[in-house]
């Protein structure tokens, strides 16, 4: 690979709760986790269901130092965290950021809360890697790398969730996932975090018909994307969070309605690679 390439992975793409079965194999039924490979720099995104399986594959790429990015702390977003290899792996060094509960938890109190007896027959204490905890504030700008920036904002979710933005080499994608919007409003914390993004990466669980049956679960749809897309001239639209209830060929049909009035949309699968 160019080591002068950003590229985007995307290891599990679904939201709410992880699926299998015959309606579910060309978009996969992992919960959240994206990779974004910057250089020779790996950043995390999430730690659901589809952390384990990119655990393993990193591993067998020579990974030893992560760096995993929460947008919060539900259980869809963090299932994945205890199964992941190298928190066992001596050799392997892990950084955990989180910033939706800034003021209320910090990073290592979330860990230490669902890594335990009952939720988990062992506490965090079992891991032989070198563990870090980082604490932010929506809207803080962090820099885990020489020369990568990630910009963040707050979301809305309830309970809280972080918008990211990432920087790298002149080019940026932006991960908006689990927030809810007003119909007729584009959010103008979103707006900024997606501002001539070359990748949008956004929560479209819902249709827009959808959106009233659903207020205040905190969510939004794939036509809002769009919305948001066209008015801050992203280049490209991965819709992701897909509902455990959408099956392939229902994701089939948005991605058809959706390349119509964007071209660059398109509903994200599991192990999708994307170079900006």
């Amino acid at each position: 690979m160019n080591k002068n390439v950003f590229r985007v992975r995307f290891w599990g793409v679904r939201g709410s709760l992880p699926v299998s079965g015959a309606a579910f194999q060309q978009y996969g039924g992992n919960t959240i986790c994206i990779e974004m490979r910057c250089g020779d720099h790996r950043l995390l995104f999430d730690a659901g269901s589809g952390l384990m399986p990119a655990g393993q594959v990193l591993k067998t790429e020579g990974v030893s130092e992560y760096n995993i990015f929460f947008t919060h702390c539900h259980y869809d977003h963090i299932i994945g965290l205890p199964y992941f290899p190298a928190l066992f792996d001596p050799n392997a060094s892990v950084a955990l950021w989180s910033g939706h509960m800034a003021g209320r938890m910090s990073t290592r109190q979330i860990i230490g809360e669902f890594m335990r007896p009952p939720w988990f027959p062992v506490e965090p204490d079992i891991c032989r890697a070198s563990i870090g905890c980082i604490d932010f504030r929506s809207g803080d700008t962090l820099a885990p790398h020489p020369g990568v920036t990630i910009r963040t904002g707050a979301l809305n979710h309830p309970g809280g969730a972080v918008g990211y933005r990432v920087e790298w080499n002149g080019q940026a994608a932006a991960l908006i996932t689990d927030t809810e919007h007003t119909p007729g409003i584009l959010d103008p914390a979103v707006l900024e975090l997606i501002q001539d993004a070359d990748l949008f990466i956004y929560d479209c669980t819902y249709t827009d018909d959808e959106m009233a049956r659903h207020v205040g679960y905190g969510h939004s749809s794939w036509q809002h994307a769009i919305r948001l897309a066209k008015a801050a001239g992203v280049k490209r639209i991965a819709f992701i969070h897909h509902s455990p209830l959408r099956t392939d060929p229902e994701l089939d049909a948005i991605g058809q309605m959706a390349t119509r009035e964007f071209p660059g949309a398109f509903p994200a699968r599991d192990g999708q690679v994307i170079d900006l």
